[in-house]
């Protein structure tokens, strides 16, 4: 029969916010996204409740190399040693070698908080890597799964679709919702951190993903969802607004972009909100401030980006 488990991370110490998976067929095990360092006790946890032995973790796959995703892949395989690691060949090439991770992200969270929030990160042996290409298959036990690239949220980002399950684990490229806001709803809203994200490509990715005929989206951030063509049409709405945002930052003085896509990210995400006739909590807002500083970021980072290559 197996089982299927959402495991939460508890990303930064927050409850609901970063998801992983843990797929069991015939005592044998599929883990899909790790989070951080921080984040691997739990999944270990997890399995040992459910007699899953480390030994038996066939794949642990990651949808990319963003640390809230894949900073724990490397002590995860270490603790399960017969496990291979599935990823996308730019995300392969950066856990294999994570130096240039390592440096940007301790350049934007300084040394201390880089710690806190990512803990140790560790090169993965190359010969416990294995790429997926664009529309490959993998057969394990029951389950067939299909890696699709999705760019948009980044260039090295796939999403993997379970043909038994019949659902789809995206990643960050079918937004974000949390599930624990203060009214009991939620609403879902697109992811733009920097430094890849691409509207156009965004929106396509979408597409590809309802493509799939899923009915499920197990997203990272958090937990699976359903209702995907209305989420889809909340997505590219949020998606059209960051667009139509980043074309109003020509008119705007280099120092004052961030604070001032900051406050279009804000109403974005209160449409949206509105939209599912969700309201906002002072202590919603606290939870996503993260988040409308990070989309910010990367709008600006995008915008100015084609400033100079245009």
């Amino acid at each position: 029969m197996g089982s299927f488990f959402t495991i939460d991370t508890e990303y930064a110490d927050l409850k609901q916010v970063a998801s992983a998976y843990l797929i069991e067929e015939e005592g044998h095990g599929i883990v899909i996204e790790t989070n951080t360092t921080h984040a691997i006790p739990k999944i270990l946890s997890v399995m040992e409740n459910h007699q899953i032995d480390v030994n038996c973790i066939d794949y642990i796959i990651v949808t990319h190399v963003h640390l809230d995703h894949a900073g724990g892949a490397w002590y995860l395989l270490e603790k399960c040693p017969n496990a291979v690691l599935l990823a996308h060949p730019k995300t392969a090439k950066h856990l294999i070698d994570p130096s240039l991770l390592i440096k940007s992200a301790t350049s934007v969270y300084g040394k201390e908080n880089f710690q806190k929030l990512y803990g140790e990160i560790r090169p993965i042996p190359k010969e416990r890597v294995r790429v997926m290409e664009h529309g490959e298959f993998l057969d394990w036990r029951s389950h067939s799964f299909e890696f699709i690239y999705t760019k948009g949220h980044a260039n090295h980002h796939f999403c993997i679709y379970d043909k038994k399950l019949n659902g789809i684990f995206t990643g960050d490229s079918f937004g974000i919702s949390y599930p624990h806001l203060e009214n009991g709803k939620s609403f879902i809203f697109p992811t733009t951190t920097p430094t890849d994200f691409d509207a156009k490509e965004a929106i396509n990715s979408i597409d590809l993903i309802l493509g799939t005929g899923a009915n499920l989206c197990y997203l990272t951030h958090f937990g699976p969802i359903q209702n995907l063509n209305h989420w889809a049409r909340d997505l590219k709405k949020g998606l059209q607004l960051c667009h139509d945002a980043m074309l109003d930052l020509k008119n705007i003085p280099k120092e004052n972009r961030l604070p001032f896509m900051e406050t279009k990210v804000k109403e974005m995400m209160q449409i949206l909100a509105d939209d599912n006739e969700v309201s906002l909590t002072d202590k919603d807002w606290a939870l996503l401030r993260l988040d409308v500083n990070l989309n910010a970021q990367g709008l600006v980072y995008a915008y100015e980006k084609s400033e100079k290559h245009s």
